[in-house]
């Protein structure tokens, strides 16, 4: 979740809050020390709901920041055997290529580059 996107919701949460405790405010059959007291006492139980929801989110995002990070280094490895792999490959084929080219060489000492027609 983005800082923005969290903000976002959080605002909503506690705008939301607000707003449920304004309309019990007017409907309320209790005197008003009974609903003071019940105020006092949600909005307690709204401040630990919303940590326990901050702190959840916050160990989601570290698990998921733990989990892109192990795969990251995952493909990186990878990425570091398929180039070794590819420099292997390449070292060989020249040796190869270099070993074939020894063995046809002219006894002159020179080489003939051009096209043998057939």
């Amino acid at each position: 979740m983005t800082k923005q996107g969290s903000g976002d919701f959080m605002l909503g949460f506690f705008l939301g809050s607000l707003f449920g405790t304004a309309i019990a405010l007017l409907f309320t059959p209790y005197s008003g020390q009974q609903m003071r007291e019940q105020i006092r006492e949600k909005s307690i139980e709204l401040k630990d709901r919303a940590e326990d929801l901050t702190e959840e989110a916050n160990r989601r995002v570290e698990e998921a920041r733990l989990r892109g990070q192990s795969m990251l280094e995952q493909q990186k490895a990878r990425f570091q055997e398929a180039i070794e792999e590819g420099k292997r490959a390449a070292a060989q084929r020249k040796e190869d290529l270099l070993s074939q080219l020894e063995n046809t060489k002219p006894a002159s000492g020179s080489i003939n580059l051009t096209k043998p027609e057939v």
